[in-house]
């Protein structure tokens, strides 16, 4: 697909979701398609850019497996990034609980803010086992 094409697909996935559209109701996902099957992997290819996507699925990978209901019993930390406090994610959308797309979101955000992107906080998860 061209790299336009894909853009505007991923822009339109993006405002569907500001908008609390499904994906399904976007088009973006054959009829037949729910937005409840569509896995946070698919998502998170739709969101985070191509050249960054493997560091960032190697980091949420470790973090939460894909879990976005995932909780650390010790320290609380919550979702596919494992924001400690949770509710920072809020600041990406109020749906930051169940939404994958909202933690895909502030995850990419955060990585970007705190390490440059997905590649940089990737590099510095496998120094140190956290990031």
């Amino acid at each position: 697909m061209p790299a336009f094409k894909l853009r505007m697909r991923t822009s339109a996935a993006i405002l569907a979701g500001a908008a609390g559209l499904t994906a399904v109701g976007a088009g973006l996902l054959p009829s037949t398609a729910s937005a409840a099957t569509v896995s946070p992997k698919t998502i998170a290819a739709q969101i985070v850019p191509a050249n960054q996507l493997a560091s960032f699925s190697q980091i949420i990978s470790h973090e939460s497996s894909w879990n976005v209901t995932a909780t650390n019993p010790s320290s609380g930390a919550y979702g596919l990034a494992q924001a400690l406090p949770g509710s920072k994610m809020a600041s990406a959308g109020a749906d930051w609980k169940t939404n994958p797309a909202t933690q895909i979101k502030w995850a990419l955000d955060y990585m970007n803010t705190r390490y440059g992107s997905p590649n940089a906080a990737w590099a510095f998860w496998q120094t140190h086992h956290w990031y």
